[in-house]
């Protein structure tokens, strides 16, 4: 079987060439740019391009399917000579459905929390060695790539997100999955670019419910009054099960499951509300809870999720993919419940089209309120290549309802800042979906001790 990828360099389209490539198949594919870590993992393993860029040459009739990344464009010489050909082409989870029709599938969906669920559900499952396959978001401790195919594997734990296909395919990824067992972890309106309303997107959660296989399960968070609704009104064939938090008690900066008391290297709300949703998930693969308590208590998180930078007996300098305004809020919420005497500097870069969005910037509102110290950043640059209107500190300010919030758009500038703060018994929580300008957050933590 020939495999040809065309943007090959994407999250998670170079895990599953890799994926793929240890299948068996032979594997090839095509990109303009590749970054870290994709780029030496795709070395590593031979796959890596031998130039940059997109050439129709690439392309003949002996290539049995094309899988194409969103980040390709639609008159891509590589796909317009596929197209000419007839080659079929599949976008990445069109064809890790065409991997697992025999498997028993078990997405993961929601606006939040989705690759921690995830990932949850997969340390459970390697905990105990049960064989299977898998397709998550982040690195994991204990996983060398992000998805892994077999012939052999029963059942396949995917991460499904809700954004588009590919550039011509514009369904949402999680609906080409056909679940036997799903979950909706909540809805908190994004991708406005795709979806322009909140009515148009709590619609594709509705159309995943009915993508679910007759029979099937769905485990959704019964807290999420929106979904509730929805799951309620629904007519799929399909068994609803509804969670909340679990009983839980924190003493001394640690977490606790109750009734038996298990200490988890994990914290927050939204945190153990995934807890549930991933126990209620590993109930259906046969993992009953005592068993699941046992096993979770060594998940330390995906990566970029409440990530430890550094640690000492007054300060903790996390780092969190948190860019949307529930994430946000659920991630300072979760520091502050859990340190509640120390003080907390919050920081957040936003640079997706969403938050950059004027009209979405107002959904932010609020979401800061509990840090002792609010920090926006956002990168120029950010504006110039999506070709946006800046943001001042005033309209940033208005549309968190927050005066006090201090708004930087120069990386140095806000190194600057953040190093001239006094740490003492104040917790440093960074986030953002992107890299801060480049930044190297590992050597702010480190100066911050000095």
């Amino acid at each position: 079987m020939r495999i040809h990828f065309i943007a090959i360099g994407g999250s998670a389209m170079h895990n599953l060439a890799i994926a793929l490539h240890k299948k068996g198949y032979q594997v090839t594919g095509s990109d303009d740019v590749i970054f870290e870590p994709a780029k030496s993992r795709l070395a590593k393993y031979g796959l890596l391009p031998n130039e940059m860029g997109w050439d129709e040459g690439r392309i003949s009739g002996d290539i049995d399917a094309i899988i194409l990344g969103m980040h390709a464009r639609i008159d891509n010489p590589e796909l317009l000579k596929a197209q000419e050909l007839g080659i079929r082409i599949y976008s990445y989870p069109e064809y890790i459905y065409e991997q697992s029709k025999s498997k028993l599938r078990v997405v993961i969906g929601g606006s939040h929390g989705k690759t921690t669920i995830t990932s949850m559900i997969l340390h459970v499952l390697n905990f105990y060695k049960r064989d299977f396959d898998y397709l998550v978001g982040a690195q994991l401790a204990g996983f060398e790539t992000m998805v892994r195919v077999t012939e052999e594997a029963p059942v396949i734990i995917i991460e499904g997100d809700e954004y588009l296909s590919s550039p011509i395919d514009r369904r949402p990824k999680f609906h080409l999955y056909k679940a036997n067992v799903a979950v909706i972890s909540g809805i908190a309106w994004d991708h406005i670019n795709v979806f322009p309303t909140y009515a148009d997107y709590i619609a594709q959660f509705d159309k995943f419910i009915h993508t679910i296989e007759a029979g099937g399960t769905l485990i959704y968070c019964e807290a999420d009054r929106d979904l509730t609704e929805i799951v309620d009104g629904s007519t799929a064939e399909v068994k609803k099960i509804g969670y909340e938090i679990p009983e839980h008690t924190i003493e001394n900066g640690i977490t606790y499951l109750l009734p038996e008391k298990t200490p988890l290297k994990i914290f927050g709300d939204h945190n153990l509300m995934n807890l549930n949703a991933a126990k209620l998930v590993c109930g259906q693969l046969g993992i009953d809870q005592k068993d699941f308590d046992s096993a979770i208590a060594s998940f330390t998180g995906a990566a970029k999720r409440l990530e430890v930078i550094s640690a000492n007996e007054s300060t903790n300098v996390y780092k969190d993919f948190a860019h949307s305004p529930s994430k946000l809020k659920a991630t300072i919420d979760a520091v502050k419940a859990q340190f509640v005497n120390r003080k907390l500097v919050a920081c957040i870069e936003l640079h997706t089209f969403s938050s950059l969005n004027k009209d979405f910037l107002k959904e932010y509102t609020g979401a800061m309120d509990k840090a002792d110290e609010a920090i926006v950043f956002i990168d120029l640059k950010s504006f110039e290549q999506k070709r946006m209107e800046p943001f001042s500190e005033e309209d940033v300010q208005l549309a968190f309802a927050n005066p006090k919030l201090k708004f930087f758009n120069q990386a140095e500038q806000l190194k600057a800042y953040l190093l001239s703060l006094n740490y003492k018994d104040t917790n440093l929580l960074m986030m953002s979906s992107g890299n801060y300008a480049g930044f190297d957050l590992p050597q702010l933590a480190a100066a911050l001790e000095k």
